[in-house]
């Protein structure tokens, strides 16, 4: 039996089967986040920016605490915590930097620091050379260790300062002694530090080296060096702070120009500023120079951190 329907009902039913053409509303619940304008991207941007800005900042700072309060602590001890006769030997941290500032309009302290960096790179580059080479040697050729070695041995326990007099006597107070003298002094932490670099190479890298058909040559330039270098830039900065201060020592000692001799003058006429400024002068020298060095470690040993990265 069929069922008649109403015209009312018609209506319904066709309504009800109509597509509804009204767009569907995105729901920021479903399928993620609602996407951002190019006004928010660029603000979240600036905003890591900032953040990472911010986070060296904090990081630097905390690293810098340590040195900001030692030099507060230079500039309020001898002016409110010590007595007046302390602080004729210990001036405050401004009147150092203001006779630095003469030393620097009067161009003493940059003839000085001339002097003493051309002692020190000249001393410093003849010991890298020879101590990197003969380690290299040494370290390859086991006679040669064994005939060297306790000759080493004995030079590497004398104290460089007890040397200085021979060095005096034998070359002057030229330049000589002091070149020479720097040169002692660093050449012993490159050897060092050379032999136990290549000493501590992996071997299975030599040993692939080797069956790849690689010379002595290529096996040196391509496998020992690269691995020896983080190792020999150690002994590299050690020298570096070496040199530096047994270069200070022989200036004391005879001399008419450098840091050291500026410090022990100024000591003698009484320039107690003068002679701050100098030993300040020298922590900045040595600070500079171990920044020197480990950007040269960072540069030649870039391949360790390509390798660090894929792992």
């Amino acid at each position: 039996m069929a069922t008649v329907l109403t015209e009312t009902e018609v209506q319904t039913k066709a309504t009800a089967l109509k597509p509804d053409t009204a767009p569907p509303l995105r729901s920021a619940a479903v399928g993620g986040s609602a996407p951002k304008t190019p006004s928010q991207g660029g603000r979240q941007k600036v905003a890591e920016v900032l953040a990472a800005l911010a986070g060296r900042g904090g990081r630097a700072g905390w690293n810098s605490l340590a040195i900001l309060l030692f030099l507060a602590l230079w500039e309020v001890g001898p002016l409110y915590l010590a007595g007046s006769s302390t602080r004729v030997f210990l001036p405050p941290l401004h009147e150092v930097l203001a006779a630095g500032v003469k030393l620097v309009q009067s161009g003493q302290l940059q003839n000085h620091l001339q002097a003493s960096l051309s002692r020190s790179v000249s001393g410093f580059s003849i010991a890298v050379v020879s101590a990197v080479v003969l380690g290299l040697l040494i370290a390859w050729y086991s006679w040669l260790n064994s005939l060297l070695n306790p000759l080493l041995e004995l030079f590497r326990n004398t104290a460089t300062l007890a040397l200085l007099p021979v060095f005096t006597l034998l070359l002057g107070i030229g330049e000589e002694s002091k070149i020479t003298i720097v040169a002692y002094a660093a050449f012993f932490p490159v050897l060092l530090n050379t032999i136990a670099g290549v000493r501590t190479v992996d071997p299975l890298l030599i040993r692939a080296a080797k069956s790849l058909g690689l010379n002595s040559f290529r096996l040196f330039q391509k496998v020992i060096l690269p691995s020896a270098v983080p190792t020999i830039f150690t002994g590299i900065r050690m020298a570096g702070t070496s040199s530096i201060l047994v270069l200070i020592a022989a200036e004391m000692v005879g001399a008419k120009a450098g840091l050291g001799y500026l410090i022990v003058n100024s000591q003698m006429s009484f320039l107690i500023p003068d002679m701050y400024a100098g030993i300040l002068t020298v922590s900045l020298l040595g600070l500079l120079v171990n920044l020197l060095l480990v950007s040269l470690e960072r540069h030649f040993s870039r391949w360790r951190t390509a390798v660090g990265s894929t792992s």
